[in-house]
């Protein structure tokens, strides 16, 4: 198991130090902030036919918050918004422990299911994934706290 979490790590630190998908570009986009940890961060998608042709995001948080946000983007940018909206509940299913339709599809999102494990950095790992999640459903205010 400790390999795992070295690979987990790594994939984590990947993510935070080289983020794909950060810097916005003017699409549809939400804000959130938690401040409790302060993590503080802007997801936009651009969303066309159905589709998620890109997701991006930028903003500043710590290592869960930032390198899940990069995660996000790299996985679901391409997705028809239905299969998104899916992955999604999985992801915020796995984050709580609780039982995922189809663990394959998170792909490097799995990296995160060990946050179930420590309450205080589940919105970390969750708040982009929330961001994205309302920009699809067109629940955009603006900034909120989370």
């Amino acid at each position: 198991m400790n390999d795992m979490n070295n690979l987990y790590r790594q994939i984590i630190m990947d993510h935070y130090k080289s983020p794909r998908h950060k810097g916005l570009k003017g699409y549809k986009c939400e804000h959130l902030h938690n401040p409790s940890c302060g993590d503080d961060i802007t997801v936009e998608a651009k969303i066309e036919n159905g589709k998620l042709v890109e997701v991006n995001h930028d903003g500043a948080g710590c290592s869960i918050c930032c390198s899940s946000a990069s995660v996000m983007s790299e996985l679901l940018s391409g997705k028809d918004v239905n299969e998104a909206k899916e992955i999604i509940e999985d992801y915020f299913n796995m984050i709580k422990g609780e039982e995922v339709k189809d663990e394959d599809r998170l792909e490097d999102a799995l990296v995160y299911q060990g946050v179930a494990q420590f309450p205080a950095r589940m919105k970390c790992a969750t708040i982009a994934w929330q961001a994205l999640k309302d920009v699809i459903n067109d629940d955009t205010d603006g900034d909120k706290n989370e």
